[in-house]
């Protein structure tokens, strides 16, 4: 029966939509003739009908009246029911006035037939869908002990999207019992039949009054600190709630019940999007052979995800570990079956390893993310810090200068801003290194600085997530420690675009935003976990590491920012001793490594980079405390 109706579904709508045209037509006589249409008139009617019928057939069929189907009929499909009835209406107007002369056809009756056949082919359709919808309903309706009450924050555009997903989806037990917006002017109106309620500052009350379950939170567009508010309202009412993604994650603009999901560090951190140039990188890595170190980490991870985006000629994996290697080689070969992926394992440190790769994958564009990152290591292993961050950037540098390489982009940190530890130090005279060689080489040498990452290995959440399931405590160093962060897509993009926009160089530093307290990220971690924080879960301050400060910057007091096309990129004006310096000053700083000099790996360092300044973190340290 339902394949027969679809083989014969045009026709049936075509002769039906004749029907409504023939009827919309005789009514506009009937209305300006008092249902007592002269006899006159009534041939002259009959006359008319034909032509009539074959216009409005034809715009329709043009304009695509026919293609929809009327159960999921919208406002788009009734503005073009609306654009076809003006325009045959238009054309009726001219046939009459051509042809007849408008000779016993009033103008009102043209007038009426556009109102009443709009009417009736737009009232048809959206009947069908009402009734299907009511249906629907019925038919699924859940048990109303199952029924959890909803409040959607945000009587938006994506408000509205929910608004329609959870009533044309019963089966999901969820009843919209309100809306929750700041903006005055929607106060006391409603939406979809919903009223809007109030501002979420009064939430809690709004809560215990309306007896809400849960509450969605719909504001796409909302920043970190708004989101940031609006979540402190809903920890206040005990409330469950979830949230819509960001616009960053709603590309295709489309809103579904299956979107909305738990908040997380993300959405409470506030990265705008970015604003991504695709055409400039795409100009240096298509068709490129393309070279990442510490392609299994974090950051050497997501960088080869993103530069195969742009169909590079070969990508060559570069790393140390052979796991991690494995698992990104793996990663890429199934999603880019086209590409060449050449997986090499190899330590930066090993000068004749980085030339034979040089030599044989002849790489056109490189990104240096191998280093070692975690600075308590680092202090006790200074050592392996020279070696790792400064010889193996020498050795990768000097290999791409002498074959030939096009672009090396280098990825660097906000710790080497006025370093307080060895890993910082370290990093940055890798940037010097790479800076001063650019002077005389025909490669060009790019440094990008920024903070940390979000969730990347070994960082801050992991190691959070862990202490909050294994009961807390949640350890934190110091009450007033404060980071920059990013998230790891945000920060390899950026990398990617300064590397398109570097000619050579140039300290690119990133718009990190506001930096945020590592207590705060903890509570709100906790509180992300469904738990509440100093009561399920103890926060205990266990005093500074070696190495670290309190506060990270990004840039130093003798640099200089110069603006770039990218409003979330800027240049420092790094100051870099001559290249004959540093060659012999890093020589022996290596040297001293080699024979695990301690001493002479201190006055090294401390020489390269005078502001390098190691905290004395004893005094720092205080007695492990808890929050009152």
């Amino acid at each position: 029966m339902e394949q027969s109706f679809l083989r014969y579904r045009l026709f049936i709508i075509l002769a039906f939509t004749l029907v409504l045209y023939t009827g919309s037509l005789l009514l506009a006589y009937l209305v300006r003739f008092d249902f007592a249409i002269p006899q006159e008139y009534l041939i002259r009617f009959l006359q008319l009908l034909p032509a009539v019928l074959a216009i409005k057939l034809v715009v329709s069929w043009f304009l695509g009246v026919f293609t929809g189907w009327w159960r999921y009929v919208s406002m788009p499909d009734v503005v073009q029911i609306a654009k076809a009835t003006l325009l045959s209406t238009l054309l009726i107007l001219a046939y009459a006035v051509v042809v007849h002369r408008l000779h016993l056809i009033p103008r009102t009756v043209i007038f009426l037939d556009g109102v009443f056949g709009f009417v009736f082919v737009a009232g048809v359709r959206l009947i069908t869908r009402t009734i299907r919808e009511s249906f629907q309903a019925l038919h699924q309706q859940v048990k109303p002990e199952h029924i959890r009450r909803i409040f959607v924050v945000g009587a938006g555009e994506a408000g509205h999207a929910i608004a329609r997903e959870l009533r044309l989806n019963p089966h999901l037990g969820m009843q919209l019992v309100g809306f929750i917006d700041d903006d005055p002017i929607k106060k006391n109106t409603t939406i979809q039949g919903i009223p809007v309620l109030g501002p979420c500052r009064k939430l809690n009350g709004l809560i215990e009054k309306h007896k809400v379950d849960e509450i969605i939170i719909a504001i796409p567009s909302a920043t970190g600190k708004q989101l940031r508010t609006i979540i402190n309202f809903c920890n206040e009412s005990k409330c469950l709630f979830k949230v819509l993604p960001g616009v960053g994650e709603l590309i295709d603009g489309r809103v579904t019940v299956q979107q909305i999901r738990q908040i997380d560090l993300n959405d409470l951190l506030g990265r705008d999007p970015i604003d991504f140039d695709t055409e400039n990188v795409k100009s240096y890595l298509q068709g490129k052979r393309v070279l990442v170190t510490g392609a299994g980490g974090s950051i050497g991870s997501e960088i080869c995800r993103q530069v195969m985006r742009f169909n590079p000629a070969k990508l060559i994996l570069f790393e140390n570990g052979e796991t991690p290697l494995f698992m990104i080689e793996q990663e890429l070969a199934k999603s880019y079956q086209n590409i060449p992926i050449v997986p090499v394992i190899g330590d930066v440190r090993n000068r004749s390893r980085v030339n034979v790769i040089f030599d044989q994958q002849q790489p056109q564009v490189v990104f240096h993310a191998a280093a070692y990152k975690h600075v308590p290591l680092m202090e006790a292993n200074p050592a392996e810090a020279v070696n790792n961050n400064v010889q193996g950037t020498v050795l990768l540098a000097d290999a791409s200068d002498y074959y030939g390489v096009e672009k090396f982009v280098m990825v660097s940190t906000d710790k080497a801003v006025r370093p307080t530890n060895v890993m910082g130090t370290t990093k940055r005279i890798a940037e010097m290194y790479v800076q001063s060689l650019n002077n005389r080489s025909k490669t060009r040498f790019v440094t990008t600085r920024f903070g940390n990452v979000l969730g990347s290995n070994g960082s801050v959440i992991p190691t959070f997530q862990l202490q909050i399931e294994a009961g807390g405590p949640v350890t934190v160093t110091h009450p007033e420690v404060t980071r920059f962060f990013m998230t790891i897509p945000e920060a390899t993009q950026l990398v990617l675009q300064a590397g398109s926009m570097g000619q050579g160089g140039e300290v690119y530093l990133f718009d990190m935003g506001e930096p945020v307290k590592i207590t705060t990220l903890a509570e709100e971690m906790i509180r992300l976990s469904g738990l509440i924080p100093y009561e399920d879960i103890d926060i205990v301050y266990v005093g500074l590491r070696p190495g670290e400060k309190l506060y990270e910057e990004l840039l130093l007091a003798d640099e200089g920012v110069l603006p770039t096309p990218h409003k979330k990129i800027c240049i420092a004006q790094s100051v870099t001793p001559p290249h004959e310096q540093l060659v012999e000053q890093i020589a022996q700083l290596v040297n001293d490594a080699k024979i695990l000099d301690f001493q002479g790996v201190g006055r090294g360092l401390k020489q390269l980079v005078p502001e390098y300044t190691p905290t004395q973190n004893k005094k720092l340290m205080s007695t492990t405390n808890q929050h009152p």
